[in-house]
């Protein structure tokens, strides 16, 4: 009988001469490094997702590293996967709790209970992969499914994300800047400095605003005031569920899109580490509802494994799990600190797009890449016609509307990739 968490073993080689293992492990100063790089890493999303829902952004990081931790135990160390805000609430939330946006959402606990019956369906499909394993979920979504999946998540949110410095032209160029500074990381340098891509980018786009900013006259200048102003430690406001029987039935079906993006991660970094994590999905859907769950409970965003921490890993090649838990540690810290919540508010805009275009730009390719390395034969229609409709789908946020429930536009494209695959294949049976 095998133990509930693997035996690691430290990593043997040169840092560039092939992947780390998900049951390897790097040398303490690097393994804290490269955790504090994903924790940094679904900052943008993370503290993007809650204010747009209406939600305490400190507290979304507090529960983001508490579900890592937790999705951590109860994989068994085995999946390595960041768990954070998901963007695929963010739709039915507003629609459940008609908030018009600015400030603290006023039905925050409406969207709470909400939250808790997403999580726990999603709990439930978990012990149901568990019980009768992965097969129908891989005939359901094969790789040409979940590689489109993959994509739509990164390229669905490529249009927000530039909107967000549209008109400025300042902005527009400190976007390009930080993709710069990250792209020159990635691909001029070696080792740990180039597996550290993203957070070292991050801070030489930010000095390099600040100087053009602050010092030359360029632009926004940075505010620190509020920093100074903020503690150092202090705990999240937590806000109790309300149980509304229309709210729940908005937001509980969120659960088969938080399957499909799972999937889509496992699937991705399987492909990447040329590990099979398949035994481990069904485990994974019920870390994932049990995390969603508990963050409901405080009144904190649904959570979801991370696409940004998939284009970290497929960068840094390191798929190492007890980064995630380093990861994981780090994330409560911060949420428990006012101060670091005011540092968050001082990065710039325009800082946080040029990371989002690199970040969202490896999701995308993460797809590609279970495509290419499932050899999916794009000659045959049947796959063409998949991908092609679930990519635009996908990409031009194609949301369909029943009664009060939005789909929104990745859930539409995930459905529609489904179905077709099913409907398609019928002509196999022929």
């Amino acid at each position: 009988m095998s133990s509930w968490f693997p035996k690691w073993r430290p990593y043997e080689g040169s840092i560039d001469a092939r992947p780390v293992g998900t049951a390897e492990y790097l040398p303490p100063a690097q393994t804290l490094i490269l955790g504090v790089q994903h924790a940094f890493a679904m900052f943008g999303a993370t503290v993007l997702a809650p204010f747009l829902m209406g939600f305490d952004p400190n507290l979304a990081i507090l529960m983001s590293g508490i579900c890592t931790i937790l999705f951590f135990i109860m994989t068994g160390g085995r999946v390595p996967s960041y768990l954070g805000s998901s963007f695929a609430f963010i739709g039915v939330v507003i629609a459940a709790t008609g908030y018009a946006g600015g400030g603290l959402n006023p039905n925050i606990g409406v969207a709470a209970g909400g939250i808790i019956a997403c999580g726990i369906f999603y709990a439930l499909m978990g012990f149901l992969v568990m019980a009768t394993g992965t097969r129908w979920i891989e005939k359901l979504m094969p790789p040409v499914v979940t590689g489109a999946v993959v994509m739509i998540i990164g390229l669905n949110l490529a249009p927000v994300t530039v909107k967000s410095v549209m008109g400025n032209t300042f902005n527009m160029w400190m976007s390009l800047v930080t993709v710069l500074c990250m792209g020159s990381i990635a691909v001029f340098t070696r080792g740990l400095l180039q597996r550290l891509l993203l957070l070292v980018g991050l801070l030489l786009a930010y000095l390099i605003y600040f100087v053009l900013s602050n010092v030359m006259g360029y632009g926004t200048a940075i505010n620190f005031l509020p920093i100074q102003q903020a503690a150092w430690f202090g705990v999240p406001t937590f806000h109790a569920p309300t149980f509304e029987l229309n709210a729940m039935l908005i937001i509980a079906p969120i659960a088969l899109i938080l399957v499909a993006e799972n999937l889509g991660h496992i699937k991705a970094v399987g492909a990447m580490t040329g590990e099979n994590l398949d035994p481990h999905i069904g485990k994974a859907f019920v870390a994932d509802g049990v995390a969603t769950t508990l963050a409901g409970g405080v009144g904190a965003p649904g959570m979801t494994t991370y696409g940004e921490n998939i284009g970290v890993m497929a960068v840094t090649r390191v798929y190492s799990t007890i980064i995630f838990a380093v990861a994981g540690v780090f994330a409560v810290f911060l949420g428990l600190s006012p101060k670091f919540g005011a540092i968050i508010h001082t990065i710039p805009t325009a800082i946080l797009t040029g990371a989002s275009i690199v970040v969202f730009g490896l999701i995308t390719i993460a797809g590609a890449k279970i495509w290419i390395e499932n050899k999916v034969d794009f000659s045959q229609n049947k796959n063409l016609m998949v991908a092609a409709v679930t990519i635009i789908l996908g990409t031009g946020d194609f949301a369909l509307t029943f009664g009060n429930f939005n789909l929104g536009g990745i859930g539409t494209a995930t459905f529609a990739a489904l179905f077709l695959n099913w409907f398609f294949s019928l002509v196999d049976k022929k």
